[in-house]
């Protein structure tokens, strides 16, 4: 039986902590790796486990692995070869408590991919995460893990 349980805002923050881009900057490149439970073929840095452990954020690790091999994302591969290899996500958050999670093939791009997020209490109004292909996995990392 599951157990459903709320914490208030403050006590959040005491159980979590306060994520900040300068702590996730600190992250660089690092040769462990971490296995993504329901897509076996993604893996991600620690880097990218802290941002989901200290921001409660494994929800956007999912949402991203989500749209692997999806329609959308095979129709913007097939248009584009690059996506095959390499992607690079963008959440940021809108008014209150929605946000958004946009995939690009290059920066200044137009995205290949956009979910709208209805409710989101992440701690950073953005983050980019980075995705990469070596042909055998997709690993997910900061880019300061580059």
């Amino acid at each position: 039986m599951a157990v459903a349980w709320h914490v208030q805002p403050k006590q959040k923050e005491k159980l979590m902590g306060t994520l900040t881009d300068q702590e996730l900057n600190q992250f660089t490149g690092d040769l462990v790796r971490y296995r993504h439970q329901l897509n076996r073929s993604v893996i991600y840095t620690p880097g990218v486990r802290h941002m989901a452990e200290k921001g409660a954020a494994y929800w956007l690790i999912d949402a991203i692995v989500s749209h692997f091999n999806s329609p959308a994302f095979n129709r913007a591969a097939a248009r584009d070869y690059r996506i095959e290899t390499m992607h690079f996500w963008t959440f940021e958050k809108g008014h209150g408590t929605t946000g958004q999670l946009v995939a690009r093939a290059d920066g200044p791009e137009e995205p290949f991919l956009v979910q709208n997020i209805d409710y989101t209490d992440f701690p950073l109004e953005t983050i980019n995460i980075w995705a990469a292909f070596d042909g055998e996995h997709w690993t997910l990392y900061l880019p300061s893990e580059h």
